[in-house]
């Protein structure tokens, strides 16, 4: 093991040939997700065996988060550890020159299984019963990557890579002079979002000839030097990389199957941890989505009066991955492994019409972004909308049967029981 006083801060994608050499003689290749701080938690409790020995670890938070918790805690658990208590997501702020400003959890482990169990949150704490890899008062379960939904639902993709090297993608000032100087070309061009721009509602366009004909394409010729300039990058790249396979296609986005024209739920995949609600909307101007959104095509109500409840949410919240302190959404941790409701149909008519009243109160606020109106600080300037968000989550939970009033830790244990037989069934 690397030597230091303290396990480095160092994330799975950033460690250096030694550390993951480190990491491989620990976990073998199960371990090529984790962070290096995973090292330490196996060593601890390997010395532990058959010593009466605790131990509590700073750690990077992402070792409780998406795709890390299977790898480390699974092993660890069937190993006979317990969490004894647990400090959840906070800013390491010391004055130390050597300590980076990272965002962390303090994880207390044992074989001795202590009751009660303690969850710190900020200055608050409880005793739990349990406290699972997620660092939740909910049973074990291990949310694992799946590519196709465990729910029978439509699936959710990712959006376009471009790779063109910003050649077909336009800003608002470039799509004006194209348009004013070559006014055949408004026809092929389309918004294009990745997924801050999406929340935020900033102006972003591309070129979008999927359908153009050769002569159609030589009558314009500030498009057509846009589509050389592509060919030419394209033609420079790695023969093994996809940009290089696109080369003889360059009038075209990197190709993906999965879209069509038509309204889709778009999602970005990463947002501010600060919010309640990922901001999700129905797009219907013909956005191409980027590779930082997420998509249903066809998207229906139903579909985004659950994804936009407090019950997805919470499950987002708890199995996302997290970029410093905001939430990485994705589709194969976050939507694949989420359990739907069995709602009778006049429990689906309600939340239709629900999730119609959000769409009807984000548009009373004409001119607000998603940024605007899901900003935690400025809630309280869209009552309209609160409203409801409050009724959607009201119809949602009834459409779970359950009566928790919004408590989300025991949605969330709700939702790990549903995960854990729906699973099962498998």
């Amino acid at each position: 093991m690397s030597k230091g006083t303290i396990p480095p801060f160092i994330g799975y994608s950033n460690l250096n040939d030694a550390q993951k050499e480190d990491r491989l003689s620990i976990f073998g290749k199960n371990g090529g997700t984790l962070d290096y701080v995973s090292c330490w938690y196996k060593k601890s409790a390997d010395y532990m065996r058959g010593n009466h020995i605790r131990a509590a670890l700073v750690s990077t938070n992402s070792i409780c988060q998406g795709q890390q918790v299977a790898p480390l805690w699974k092993p660890l658990f069937a190993d006979g550890i317990h969490i004894d208590f647990a400090y959840r997501t906070f800013v390491w702020d010391s004055q130390a020159d050597d300590v980076a400003h990272v965002h962390v959890i303090i994880v207390g482990f044992s074989r001795e299984s202590v009751a009660p169990k303690i969850l710190f949150d900020g200055d608050s704490c409880r005793e739990v019963a349990n406290i699972n890899g997620y660092l939740s008062d909910a049973p074990d379960a291990f949310v694992e990557k799946t590519r196709k939904p465990i729910s029978d639902v439509t699936e959710m993709f990712a959006g376009f890579k471009p790779a063109e090297h910003g050649t077909l993608l336009l800003s608002r000032a470039e799509k004006d002079e194209m348009v004013l100087r070559e006014p055949s070309a408004e026809k092929w061009i389309r918004p294009f979002s990745m997924g801050a721009e999406f929340i935020r509602g900033e102006d972003r366009y591309c070129l979008w000839l999927v359908s153009i004909t050769p002569r159609e394409l030589k009558e314009m010729p500030l498009v057509m030097e846009r589509v050389q300039a592509c060919k030419e990058w394209r033609s420079t790249q790695i023969p093994t990389g996809d940009a290089y396979k696109l080369r003889d296609v360059p009038h075209l986005l990197r190709p993906n199957g999965n879209f069509v024209d038509g309204p889709n739920i778009s999602v970005a995949k990463v947002s501010s941890g600060r919010r309640k609600y990922v901001p999700m909307a129905f797009v219907t101007n013909g956005m191409i989505p980027g590779d930082s959104i997420y998509f249903i095509p066809n998207g229906t109500l139903y579909e985004f009066g659950i994804l936009m409840s407090q019950f997805h949410n919470a499950w987002m919240r708890t199995v996302a991955g997290r970029l410093k302190s905001d939430y990485r959404y994705t589709n194969t941790i976050v939507y694949n492994t989420f359990v739907w409701p069995d709602s009778t149909p006049q429990q689906h008519e309600i939340i239709e019409s629900c999730a119609q009243a959000i769409i009807d109160a984000r548009d009373f606020y004409a001119g607000c972004t998603l940024a605007d109106l899901y900003d935690p600080d400025d809630e309280w300037m869209y009552p309209e909308l609160v409203k409801a968000h409050r009724a959607l989550d009201a119809a949602v939970e009834d459409a779970y049967g359950v009566d928790f009033n919004g408590n989300e830790e025991k949605i969330v244990a709700h939702l790990f029981k549903l995960y854990a037989e729906k699973t099962a069934q498998e």
